[in-house]
């Protein structure tokens, strides 16, 4: 079957140094079953949907059949976890191979969940339904909303149980990505290997990511570069959607640019920069204003990891490292600027745009109002949505907000056009996305997550399906929590 299926693969990692990986096959389950399958995703492959929606499919999301061509691996990679610099790898995830798409784009195809590893340092290699579902609902959500990310193809169960506090049904989720190296591959070349190694992965990257450069004499201080670049774009992305990653170690921080690892992520509801989801977070390092400043800080771990080859002269290959880095922060306020200006419909710039700004996340701050449905109302003009529209100080600033767009030549029109398209009408909602997972896992009813997929699908729509799923949740004095299950 599999040869009909549409699998096309070219494992280029697979032919790099074996210090990079090891040999490893997925580990067979007992009873596979599919779950979900990203048709739309599949077709995009080359993959052929009706095949992969069968038995023989979901042996293969399962890794009891592997693909034709397929050369199964766990990649060596290390990385900063809150700080702590660690020896790392693919614990319980194993890289099938790369798909190569009918326009001839690349893209691995990985198991999470699949069972132990070389480097699963005493787990049990597996994962569970709910972790599963939740990667794939928030990373498809992040997809719809123009976001770079990794994206999930299938989930399937296992048949076996997974023990962690108590027995939960065992599950792998097939993820899709550009790559997956990290800037925590090249620590561990940096740290662990010798300056040809280090030097056979920059280039691989270069190869894959931005061919554009492989001839460039100084093309390790332009891979950097363009590192810096799409980084500060990606989170600029997380920052105008509300969206907390959560878990930031350097193992998480792609060179392609994706989001990557979705374990104890969640979207802010009530405004407020200070905000942590993740339980392991205790001190906030993560916290949603941090983001930017820990994509800086990840960023100079990754220089720290190139120096060797930006230049022979240590102090000069630090020099150029910190010009290059220095030109994050800029590049990040301007595409959050750039954002913010486009969700207040703004098509021009003016210096005063950031107090124009920045006075109304105050407000949103003061007043506890929530951070996409303010933006929706305003897209919207419906003021009577939110307690923050009656008060005085929001009138100054609406005042404010008026005689802007009135020195523009755009139309309200145009304007509102421009708002639509830059503020989700909807977001995978906390309550929701555990409402989905407690309905799929706890009575096996998948129509709560499917409804709330067709909703996130396209989220600036604005229709009427989406406004069930625009409800804050009940208020609690309990504060919502995530964990690192995935």
């Amino acid at each position: 079957m599999t040869q009909h299926t549409g699998w096309k693969f070219d494992n280029s990692y697979a032919r790099l140094p074996e210090s990079f990986y090891k040999k490893n096959a997925p580990q067979p389950v007992s009873s596979p079953k599919l779950v979900i399958l990203n048709e739309s995703l599949a077709e995009s492959l080359g993959l052929n949907p009706k095949l992969l929606n069968s038995e023989d499919g979901a042996a293969i999301f399962a890794g009891n059949k592997l693909p034709n061509g397929s050369e199964p691996l766990a990649q060596a990679y290390a990385g900063h976890q809150f700080g702590h610099f660690a020896m790392l790898g693919d614990g319980r995830a194993v890289l099938l191979g790369e798909q190569v798409t009918p326009e001839g784009n690349r893209f691995d195809v990985q198991l999470k969940g699949a069972g132990r590893t070389h480097f699963s340092r005493g787990g049990d290699g597996r994962a569970a339904l709910g972790p599963m579902l939740r990667e794939y609902i928030i990373s498809e959500a992040m997809e719809a909303l123009g976001i770079p990310t990794t994206r999930s193809l299938a989930v399937v169960t296992t048949g076996d149980p997974v023990i962690r506090e108590t027995d939960l049904p065992g599950a792998i989720l097939t993820r899709v990505a550009a790559s997956h190296l990290r800037v925590g591959t090249f620590q561990y070349a940096a740290g662990f290997l010798d300056i040809e190694d280090l030097q056979t992965l920059a280039e691989y990257a270069i190869v894959r990511h931005y061919p554009d450069i492989e001839n460039d004499e100084m093309r390790y201080g332009n891979f950097l570069h363009e590192v810096v670049k799409l980084q500060a774009n990606l989170i600029s992305k997380w920052m105008l959607v509300g969206f907390i990653h959560g878990v930031m170690n350097t193992d998480n921080m792609t060179i392609s640019g994706e989001t990557i690892d979705y374990g104890p992520c969640a979207f802010m509801d009530t405004y407020d920069t200070k905000t942590v989801f993740s339980s392991i977070d205790r001190h906030g390092r993560y916290a949603y204003e941090n983001q930017p400043k820990i994509g800086m800080w990840n960023l100079a771990r990754f220089a720290e990891s190139l120096l060797p080859l930006i230049d022979q002269d240590e102090d000069k290959a630090i020099e150029i490292a910190q010009n290059i880095l220095g030109e994050f922060p800029k590049r990040y306020e301007e595409n959050w600027l750039a954002g913010m200006r486009a969700k207040l419909g703004l098509f021009n710039e003016e210096t005063a745009d950031i107090h124009l700004i920045n006075e109304l996340l105050e407000l949103m701050y003061q007043h506890k109002a929530d951070y996409t449905n303010t933006f929706s109302s305003l897209t919207m003009n419906k003021l009577e949505n939110l307690l923050l529209f009656t008060t005085k100080q929001f009138q100054v600033w609406y005042e404010k907000w008026q005689a802007r767009l009135d020195r523009q030549e755009q139309s309200r029109d145009e304007c509102r056009d421009l708002m639509r398209v830059s503020n989700p009408a909807v977001i995978p909602r906390n309550h929701r996305v555990e409402e989905a997972l407690e309905a799929a896992v706890e009575n096996g009813d998948l129509s709560v997550m499917e409804n709330l997929l067709n909703a996130l699908a396209d989220p600036y729509n604005y229709d009427s399906i989406q406004e069930e799923y625009c409800s804050l949740p009940k208020p609690s004095t309990i504060p919502y929590r995530t964990f690192c299950g995935t």
